[in-house]
């Protein structure tokens, strides 16, 4: 559920960049100091994001892609690193309760990533496992 749920997670943010591009150049502007601001930048960055939600989903290249992923939720934690230090803005500025999950992501992330060897569900581990019989 976890490798599914991440995975979707990169999906519906891949779209978004390419369905609602001004979204997007706001999240750039506002979060990632204006980095990727540009709707081609933006449209083969969710393309990109969108084949790593496949990749994840499926546990196809798993090292390379748990590892993408991590940077992803790392670099969206870090966007929003005052919402995750100060929820209800009672001392930081500019802040928002509902980007606090941007922590969890990252811890999520991290723990698929560490227990990647344990998905005997993933299909890296089924053609492994169909290698070995």
């Amino acid at each position: 559920m976890l490798r599914i749920s991440l995975g979707l997670l990169m999906l519906i943010w891949g779209v978004d960049k390419l369905l609602d591009v001004e979204h997007s150049l706001a999240v750039a502007e506002r979060f990632y100091l204006g980095i990727g601001a540009q709707a081609t930048v933006l449209a083969v960055l969710g393309v990109l994001e969108m084949l790593l939600g496949i990749l994840v989903i499926l546990g196809l290249l798993r090292r390379l892609a748990y590892t993408v992923l991590v940077l992803v939720a790392g670099a969206t934690a870090l966007g929003v690193w005052r919402s995750i230090l100060d929820p209800w803005g009672w001392w930081l500025e500019g802040t928002n309760v509902l980007f606090y999950p941007s922590l969890i992501i990252l811890a999520s992330a991290l723990v698929l990533w560490a227990f990647a060897d344990q998905d005997r569900l993933s299909l890296d581990a089924r053609r492994a496992a169909a290698t070995v019989d």
